[in-house]
Parts: C-alpha cells; structure tokens; sequence
C-alpha cells in the first residue's frame, strides 16, 4: 500500500501527453528562435511557413488525392503531423496549456494508451472533415482538433457523472459551448476561418469514441447491445 504521507496531492500527468506538450513546444521553439536569429541563420526566419507546407493540412491536397485515387505517405501522414506546427508562440501556448489540463484528467480515468488513441484518432478526424467540407484554401495546423476530442472525452466523463447523480446531464455540454462562443466571438471581432469546422468534428469524435475507449466502455456496449 502506498503511503500517504509521502503521496502527492496533485495526480501527474501522464506521460504520454507530456510527450506530445514536449514535442510542441520543441518545435514552436524552434520556429521562434529561428525567427529571431538565434539559430539557423537567415534561412531559418522561413521555418514555419516552410513546415506549414510540409507537414499542415489542406483541402486541395486531400481533393487531389480522393480524385486520382493516390495516397503518397508524404500526404498521409498530414493528417496528424499539423498537431505539431501552429501559426505562432501563442497558437502552440494555448493548444499546450489545454493539452495538458484535459489530457491530466482524462489520464485519471483513461489507460494511457487510450488517451493516445483518443487524441490521435480525433486529430485525424478533424482533419477528413475539414477536407471535406471545406473548399477554401486555409491550411489546418495546430493541435485544438485533437484537444477537443479531450475535451470531448472530459464531456463524456461528465455526462456519466451527471446521469449518476440524477442530474441534467446537458450541463456537461457546458465548457464545450463556452470555447465555440468564445471562438464565434474572436471570429466576429478579429475575423476567422474554416478551421473550427475540425475543433468541433474532434469533439464529437472524441466523445463518440470515449464510449469505446474508457475503462470497461466496450465491456459494457456489448452487454447493452444483447440486453436488447
């Protein structure tokens, strides 16, 4: 038994999302020092747009290949590796800080590796609806698709709850109104694009496949189908 003096109140974050929190702020790191001169001489102030390019996700690349019905890997793996690239230090610090707040209390209840399925799954989800809804030319980058599918995750956990407790369980809906009038918001006054079309597709994601990959979740799917 574990002792409880020496016990921390605060559980820790599993590891797994701090190794997605570090591998973003490593590469927004050094798209910022590049751009201030610190490392990689003059080319280096290129970096981003240039990784965009690579590694983001765009419409007419996912339209070229529905359409000659090639998939090179170079274009495959666009579906996750956007996560990683975001427009500036504080796009990577706001997806950072949220990454690690849902996936620390989705950690306490998912399996590790549950949670890794769940953000990649919902990043790449968010990307196939983007692709396919959207026509402009906007590149999706940045992990708040696959921060949503958390969010989508903490939505699930507490539906559960509410309908343990007997109470509404639309409150439980609450944070992910918050964030979509909040981005409605920024959108009026600062203008905004095409791509909450993926946050909100990672949500529903993210909470249609906590049914699945939670503790027990497909354990009690079966047993819910045969009662049927």
């Amino acid at each position: 038994m574990s002792d409880p003096v020496n016990e921390s109140p605060v559980n820790p974050v599993p590891p797994v999302v701090v190794a997605l929190f570090l591998v973003i702020v490593g590469v927004e790191a050094i798209f910022s020092l590049g751009a201030r001169g610190f490392v990689g001489g003059p080319e280096a102030v290129g970096w981003r747009s240039a990784a965009i390019e690579d590694y983001g996700f765009n419409s007419d690349i996912m339209a070229w290949m529905l359409q000659n019905q090639i998939f090179p890997a170079e274009h495959l793996r666009r579906f996750f590796s956007y996560v990683f690239v975001h427009s500036s230090f504080t796009h990577a610090l706001f997806s950072g800080v949220l990454l690690l707040a849902m996936g620390k209390f989705i950690g306490e209840v998912f399996r590790q590796w549950a949670v890794l399925v769940l953000f990649v799954l919902c990043s790449v989800t968010g990307a196939a609806v983007y692709g396919l809804t959207v026509s402009d030319q906007p590149w999706l980058i940045g992990a708040f698709p696959g921060v949503y599918g958390l969010i989508g995750g903490f939505t699930y956990l507490m539906w559960l709850r509410l309908g343990q407790l007997g109470a509404n369980q639309s409150r439980a809906f609450s944070l992910i109104g918050i964030l979509m009038l909040l981005q409605l918001t920024f959108a009026l006054l600062f203008g905004g694009s095409s791509t909450w079309i993926a946050d909100v597709s990672g949500f529903g994601a993210g909470f249609l496949a906590s049914f699945f990959l939670s503790p027990g979740g497909w354990s009690k799917i079966r047993a819910k189908i045969r009662h049927d």
